[in-house]
């Protein structure tokens, strides 16, 4: 699939490395939209803006879902069928958003998830072990294969933007990815290499045990649904 048929979105809250990762994308050649949600500073005051950089500002803080819901509508308003959602701290590698475009064929409404490859330095134990739960229940929820369920490394076909989602903050990834499943829609994922800085560089707002609590409250949620749709009354 052309690498250009997607728009990046890319959620901001109080990061100073989202002035790098615009260069990074915008010198690739590619759309972006900044969603600043809710920072200190206001990042639309200090980004540099041309044809192909767009600033949404959120006057509060409302959640990473929201914000990606936010960018995702400007990047269907922009005329684009896909949009590519990436962090503003540097872990995900502009160069590698051509592996997510490369995954799948123009017109299919399929979900590329960005599996990062965690053999290398810096990534904390943490950081798997809360994958490996979030796998777990990624898995028994969508019957998908999922190797890394917590990525915020996707492509995404605008069409998620008429799933009946709830949630706002880090669990709205998740809840894509259920009820895109549930449509009987394709997930597939791609390995992408990432970086990690170290510990006292590193700046993330995802919570591990905060996050990914909540993340498994949200299928314990949708379990009963799941149920229902299994047995076929859904």
């Amino acid at each position: 699939m052309d690498r250009y048929c997607a728009a990046v979105v890319v959620p901001t809250l109080n990061n100073d490395t989202i002035f790098e990762v615009v260069k990074s994308v915008r010198d690739l050649g590619y759309e972006i939209v900044v969603v600043d949600d809710g920072s200190n500073s206001l990042v639309a005051a200090k980004l540099e803006t041309d044809e192909k950089t767009h600033i949404i500002t959120h006057p509060r803080n409302l959640g990473k879902g929201a914000a990606l819901k936010s960018g995702a509508n400007k990047a269907k308003e922009l005329g684009y069928s896909y949009f590519v959602s990436m962090d503003a701290d540097r872990q995900h590698l502009p160069r590698e958003i051509c592996k997510l475009t490369d995954a799948i064929n123009y017109g299919d409404d399929t979900i590329v998830i960005g599996a990062r490859d965690f053999e290398i330095d810096n990534v904390p134990n943490g950081s798997k072990i809360g994958r490996s739960i979030s796998n777990f229940w990624a898995i028994l929820d969508t019957s998908c294969k999922i190797t890394d369920s917590l990525s915020g490394f996707r492509l995404y076909p605008v069409s998620i933007l008429n799933l009946p989602i709830k949630s706002i903050k880090f669990d709205w990834e998740m809840e894509v990815l259920v009820k895109h499943a549930w449509l009987k829609k394709q997930i597939v994922e791609t390995t992408v290499q990432c970086y990690y800085p170290k510990a006292e560089e590193r700046v993330s707002h995802f919570k591990k045990w905060r996050d990914t609590v909540s993340i498994v409250w949200l299928h314990i949620k949708l379990l009963p649904f799941r149920l229902l749709l299994f047995k076929g009354f859904i």
